[in-house]
C-alpha cells in the first residue's frame, strides 16, 4: 500500500467520524418553565374571562377587570398567585352563588292591589343625565400635575415627601404592595362591586390587603416610589375601566 492510498484512507475515516458524531448529537430540550400552548393562546378569551399575555400579572388582571387579587386566585384555584402562563385563562367574573356575586336589590315600592300594577315609565334618552354613583373627597393635598388621559388612565397630585394619602371612600384594601410595574408601593381600595380606587408612588403603605378602611382614613405616606418626582397617581375605576375621577371628587 502506498502513502497515497494511506492518505486517502485516513481522510475516509475521518469523515466516517465525524458524520456519525453529528447523527448522535442529542437535541437540546426545551426548559423546564416553557409551556407549549398553541393553537390556542391566540384565540379569544369567552365572556367572563381573560387570557393571560406575557408581562401579565394577577394583580394587573385585577385592577383592569376592578376585582382583587385574591378572589382571583380563590375563584381559579390558584394556590400560587405568581404561577399563571400565557395563554392560561383567568376567570375575571364572580362565579354563580360566589358572595362576590350578590349584590344588593334596590327597594321598590309594592300596589297591594294586583289587579293595578302601575308600570313606571321610561324616562326619555335625551332627559337622562349621567350622575356620578359614588362621591370621592380628595386623597391628598396639592395641584393638579397630570390630567386624565387614556394614557395616564388617572391623575397626577404633587405634593411633599411624606404628606399623608388618604382613602377616598369607605372600602376595604384588596392590594398593598408593589407588584405592578410603574405604580411602586400601591394600595387598591375597593368600594363595591363597581367602583375600585388606586393610589401610586407612595413612600410607606400604612395599611395591608384585607383592610377595612374609612373615608378620609391615612393609608399612605406621599412618595416618588417608580416615579420621577414626589406625587400621588390616583385611579377610578368603574367596572374595571379606568374613568376621569375629577367630576367624583369633592
Amino acid at each position: 500500500m502506498n502513502l497515497m492510498t494511506k492518505y486517502l484512507l485516513l481522510l475516509l475515516a475521518a469523515a466516517s467520524l465525524i458524520l456519525n458524531a453529528g447523527c448522535s448529537t442529542t437535541p437540546r430540550a426545551k426548559p423546564a418553565n416553557v409551556v407549549d400552548r398553541s393553537g390556542g393562546g391566540n384565540e379569544p378569551a369567552p365572556p367572563g374571562y381573560y387570557r393571560v399575555k406575557r408581562g401579565d400579572t394577577l394583580a394587573r388582571i385585577a385592577l383592569d377587570n376592578g376585582q382583587s387579587p385574591r378572589d382571583l386566585a380563590q375563584w381559579n384555584n390558584l394556590s400560587n398567585p405568581n404561577l399563571i402562563e400565557v395563554g392560561d385563562l383567568v376567570l375575571v367574573r364572580p362565579p354563580a352563588g360566589s358572595r362576590s356575586a350578590v349584590k344588593p336589590v334596590p327597594k321598590t315600592s309594592v300596589n297591594t292591589d294586583v289587579t293595578k300594577v302601575d308600570t313606571p315609565k321610561a324616562e326619555p334618552a335625551k332627559e337622562m343625565v349621567a350622575e356620578p354613583g359614588i362621591r370621592l373627597s380628595w386623597p391628598a393635598k396639592g395641584k393638579v400635575s397630570e390630567d386624565f388621559s387614556e394614557k395616564t388612565k388617572g391623575i397626577d397630585i404633587a405634593g411633599k415627601l411624606g404628606e399623608p394619602v388618604t382613602a377616598a371612600s369607605d372600602g376595604k384594601v384588596v392590594y398593598a404592595g408593589n407588584s405592578l410595574r410603574g405604580y411602586g408601593n400601591l394600595v387598591i381600595i375597593k368600594h363595591d362591586n363597581t367602583y375600585l380606587t388606586a393610589y401610586a408612588h407612595n413612600r410607606t403603605l400604612l395599611v395591608k390587603e384585607g383592610d377595612t378602611v374609612k373615608k378620609g382614613q391615612k393609608i399612605a405616606e406621599m412618595g416618588d416610589t417608580d416615579a420621577t418626582s414626589v406625587k400621588l397617581h390616583f385611579e377610578l375605576r368603574v367596572n374595571g375601566k379606568p374613568v376621569n375621577p375629577t367630576p367624583y371628587l369633592q
